[in-house]
């Protein structure tokens, strides 16, 4: 019986994480380099797509689009439980940035 809120408690947590991240990895006051960073960090693989030759450094943010995670539900080692429980685990986190750089 608690297999249904474990599955909607992660569902709601993997919706929470993306939001929570697009929004902050959009703050203009970052560099790209700075944003590309903080979002490798978080474990998401980040995709560049960008407009002119200037180096990153020179480079400005456009947008950050589709944060997503992608995961799978596995059985709980040792949970004790009659029927099982599962969690979800993570498998990727991919995330697409595109990048000014036009100069």
């Amino acid at each position: 019986m608690r297999t249904p809120w474990i599955i909607a408690a992660g569902a709601l947590g993997v919706c929470a994480l993306a939001a929570s991240t697009g929004l902050a990895a959009a703050d203009n006051g970052k560099s790209a380099a700075d944003t590309i960073q903080e979002l490798q960090s978080e474990g998401y693989n980040v995709t560049i797509d960008k407009i002119g030759t200037a180096p990153l450094s020179e480079c400005v943010v456009t947008s950050v689009r589709n944060p997503q995670q992608f995961s799978q539900l596995v059985p709980l080692l040792g949970g004790g439980t009659e029927g099982g429980a599962l969690i979800s685990q993570v498998t990727s986190q991919p995330v697409s940035v595109s990048l000014d750089c036009s100069g």
